[in-house]
């Protein structure tokens, strides 16, 4: 059965999106995970991916076109599936969606169009100065309530605008929540691993040392967040009341250890010993936050028992060794960029038929054009930036390894876009240089240094990562001399440049030393023939080896 798609809610205060591109066109088969748009919100622009799988039958919202939120933005389903009963309700989506949503019936006590959570709320009359309400997000077309899997800030903490304040389980998937407001974290009205509706209060952001105590109070009277409060009242949480008994736990000596079940079940996850823990509970019990901060020390004192075992050692005979340790992990929960980078690269390597070429290239006259470009006045170009430039120079004459496979065509790109790895904490981006080719040295310096500047911060825009027709990845400041990488689709060539290395070499028949650099070219053999790839290395090294050309 087709699935109506609305216009999602996602920034705490957004009222209507405009959808400023669509990634997909209607008959395009869609997959879970998919990019279907980029959506301008009232804070940003963010991109929109698709929870469902099928074809795309019908597009809502036009590019350019704005629309208040839950409504039509598209519907997917079977191909040539007969969607006319949902377009003529159209106007009231929620109802397509009844199957889907438990909570459908609530659809009509809402009004057509929904305020900030700062209107709806039954807010005190001014909040103070500067202070902003947080509430939980709509972060899919059918979330009615998330959970705080991991709170990334906590209470004191300088928040700015951009800063993920949180990681959010919604009906679907687990997203980042960033902020859109600077300043202290004053108050969290969700703590982690809590569900609430949507419309909740989530945090209260303001200046610091601001009282917000009769506004997080009010919040919690009124509005969405009342239900959860009443939950609270009326039932205890399955680790509360976990955390209220108390089990019995014999060490090795047999001697009790006290300590509640959920501590207990951590503790047995993580491989903790319970006797090594120090309860703070009463009595000495062990809870949850006691495993939690638990830290294995590296040895235990030393015992009469243990001395009197050690003296026995050195008299006997030396046994094998016996490990006796405590077997140790830790789990990081994986952010929407991770998961996102790992779901295509493995479409990259698993759809795309790679295949390598590797070159060395002489580098001292490169070295040389270098210190000399770098003496003039304000001007600091990198070997990166040369190998870009020589990149973009190599692709504009051998149009092929500027490519992109679709089922039917190939499509050979005559315009030079590069795409340039940076690593970031969460991962990997590829900010792009557009129209590479027409770029000076300077003029390629400076803006990879300022995109991976902002990448790096998280301040890059979905367009600047967009659009590119080859990558260039560098490995060579962290001393890697030679790798292959993971072609960046749709691309159809991706290169891995390795770190200059001092060797011996051969010149004019003589035994030298020289600077060499190597180069891996990754192709995808669906549209670069490896006659054409090897053509493009031969290229670069010649432009890499005469780098006096670059420039004429």
């Amino acid at each position: 059965m087709a699935t109506v798609i609305t216009m999602p809610r996602l920034s705490d205060t957004m009222t209507e999106g405009t959808v400023a591109t669509w990634l997909k066109k209607v008959g395009d088969k869609i997959s879970e995970g998919d990019i279907l748009a980029e959506i301008e919100t009232d804070k940003a622009t963010m991109e929109f991916e698709s929870f469902n799988s099928g074809t795309l039958l019908h597009i809502g919202i036009q590019e350019g076109d704005s629309a208040p939120v839950d409504s039509l933005l598209a519907i997917i389903g079977k191909e040539g599936e007969d969607i006319s009963d949902l377009l003529n309700g159209k106007s009231a989506p929620a109802e397509a969606k009844s199957e889907e949503k438990t909570e459908a019936p609530k659809a009509e006590e809402k009004t057509t169009e929904e305020k900030p959570a700062t209107e709806t709320k039954e807010a005190p009359a001014t909040l103070p100065k500067g202070v902003i309400v947080v509430t939980m997000p709509r972060l899919s077309d059918t979330m009615t309530d998330g959970t705080v899997a991991t709170w990334l800030k906590k209470v004191g903490d300088k928040v700015s605008e951009g800063d993920i304040l949180a990681e959010i389980e919604t009906d679907k998937a687990t997203m980042e929540f960033e902020s859109f407001n600077a300043g202290t974290l004053l108050f969290i009205g969700v703590e982690e691993g809590q569900t609430a509706p949507v419309d909740s209060v989530l945090a209260i952001i303001g200046p610091e040392g601001t009282d917000v105590t009769g506004v997080a109070e009010n919040y919690k009277k009124g509005g969405a967040s009342a239900s959860a409060a009443s939950k609270e009242e009326k039932t205890e949480t399955a680790e509360e009341k976990s955390e209220e008994k108390t089990v019995e736990v014999a060490n090795n000596d047999g001697k009790r250890i006290f300590a509640s079940p959920l501590a207990k079940k951590i503790a047995e996850e993580k491989g903790i010993n319970l006797s090594q823990v120090k309860g703070s509970g009463e009595n000495g019990r062990i809870v949850k936050s006691d495993v939690e901060n638990f830290k294995p020390q590296a040895a235990a004192p030393a015992t009469a028992e243990t001395s009197a075992k050690a003296e026995t050692a050195q008299a006997a005979p030396v046994k094998p060794f016996v490990p006796a340790g405590e077997a140790f992990a830790e789990e990081i929960k994986n952010s929407q960029m991770r998961k996102t980078i790992a779901r295509r690269l493995s479409e990259s390597k698993f759809t795309a038929p790679h295949y390598y070429l590797t070159i060395e290239v002489t580098m001292d006259d490169a070295m040389q054009s270098r210190n000399v470009i770098n003496s003039l006045p304000d001007t600091k170009v990198s070997f990166n930036d040369l190998v870009i430039k020589a990149s973009a120079m190599a692709l504009k004459k051998h149009p092929k390894v500027n490519s992109q496979w679709k089922e039917d065509v190939t499509i050979i790109n005559h315009h030079v876009n590069i795409g340039v790895a940076v690593a970031v904490e969460d991962g990997l981006v590829v900010p792009v240089l557009k129209f590479t080719d027409q770029m000076s040295l300077t003029q390629i310096g400076a803006s990879v240094k300022d995109l991976a500047g902002r990448a790096k911060s998280k301040k890059l825009q979905p367009a600047e990562m967009d659009g590119s027709t080859f990558t260039v990845s560098n490995l060579g400041m962290f001393g890697i001399v030679e790798f292959t990488s993971i072609i960046n689709q749709p691309n159809s060539a991706i290169l891995s440049v390795g770190a200059i290395v001092e060797k011996p070499v051969v010149k004019n028949g003589q035994i030298v030393v020289g600077n060499t650099m190597t180069l891996t070219l990754a192709c995808d053999h669906r549209t670069v023939d490896g006659a054409t790839g090897a053509q493009f290395l031969q290229t670069l090294k010649q432009y890499l080896e005469n780098p006096v050309t670059m420039l004429a």
